[in-house]
């Protein structure tokens, strides 16, 4: 069905700014014509992280549904709501804002076209609409689960954080690595600091060589394409960090000690499969954390962290699925389980 447009006709052909790629038939599987697209908040496709895994779900979907999948990638704000058009007039009938920056544009046009179905990744609304699936993760468990592993790997008693922007994700990632340190080892001191951008690479290296220099051997990075210039840093540096989104191992295998995930790629890939079995239904939301198997950490770094370290780590995560651990999700809560 086509749609009537939100912006004017001028506006709507400006998609210079984004680039679109659409999947045909898959090898192997017969076509099915279901479509789903994605639009990016910020990064690229291809940024080792956040966006790349939400693909790779589409991606295997498209293997086992036959479904056509495609992306838009946004270069400013006003991307957003042109790019969810441009996908509505290509009849795709599942749209996937990816990132919290998105979670205006997908409301407003959840509102505006009831019968269109939407999904929101990496939050949430207080009044979700009908038509709206949004996803949130447990960020703060995994990265508790890395922050024991810092506290108890660290040989400078020193590690660092480094965050793309303050959104509320990576504000859980930030606060609950902080605790899973400190409750390890409270005399590890922890660095913070913010790139305030998604996709600088140069800056998110410059961060971590500031921090490297102070002394932290340990670095985790939540800061989608910038935090793969973290990666390179202590590649160079012959030191550690700590992947996050995405096992990230790859980027530099004798120095990403391990990475905190969340399964993007689970959750897009259950969002297709809800569609294509006629389960798809919106006004709630899906948490997915280290219970629900959403969140955790890679082992395949495990040469590089001893059997002990490891043990240890993963009485911790049995005690958070016990419910036997509170892990902050802000500063405010931060605060309150140090005192």
């Amino acid at each position: 069905m086509k749609f009537k447009k939100l912006l004017s006709l001028s506006t709507a052909f400006l998609v210079s700014a984004s680039i679109l790629t659409g999947c045909g038939s898959n090898k192997g599987t017969e076509k099915n014509d279901i479509s789903v697209g994605i639009v990016l908040g910020a990064g690229s496709i291809n940024d080792q992280s956040f966006n790349q895994s939400t693909w790779e779900g589409l991606q295997k979907a498209k293997d086992d549904f036959g479904i056509e999948i495609k992306y838009l990638e946004s270069k400013q704000e006003s991307d957003y709501i042109q790019n969810i058009e441009t996908l509505m007039d290509e009849d795709t009938d599942l749209i996937i804002g990816v990132g919290y920056q998105l979670k205006d544009s997908i409301e407003e046009s959840a509102k505006n076209y009831p019968e269109q179905k939407f999904a929101i990744l990496d939050e949430t609304y207080d009044t979700i609409q009908e038509n709206v699936i949004p996803v949130v993760f447990k960020e703060e468990e995994s990265a508790y689960l890395v922050g024991v592993m810092a506290a108890k790997m660290s040989k400078t008693n020193k590690v660092g954080f480094i965050g793309g922007l303050p959104a509320p994700s990576v504000v859980r990632y930030q606060y609950g690595y902080k605790y899973g340190v400190t409750n390890t080892n409270k005399d590890t001191q922890i660095l913070e600091q913010y790139v305030n951008s998604f996709t600088d690479q140069a800056k998110g290296k410059s961060i971590a060589k500031q921090m490297q220099s102070s002394n932290a051997d340990i670095i985790l990075a939540a800061a989608g394409d910038s935090g793969t210039g973290a990666i390179e840093a202590a590649k160079e540096a012959n030191k550690y960090a700590i992947g996050v989104d995405r096992d990230q191992s790859d980027l530099a295998p004798e120095n990403v000690l391990t990475s905190a995930v969340k399964k993007l790629n689970v959750a897009s890939y259950d969002l297709v499969k809800d569609l294509v079995e006629g389960t798809f239904k919106g006004g709630a939301e899906k948490v997915y954390g280290l219970k629900e198997g959403g969140v955790g950490i890679v082992e395949n770094t495990k040469n590089l962290i001893p059997q002990d370290v490891m043990d240890y780590v993963n009485k911790e995560a049995d005690k958070i699925k016990n419910g036997e651990i509170k892990i902050p999700k802000t500063e405010e809560e931060y605060n309150q389980l140090i005192k």
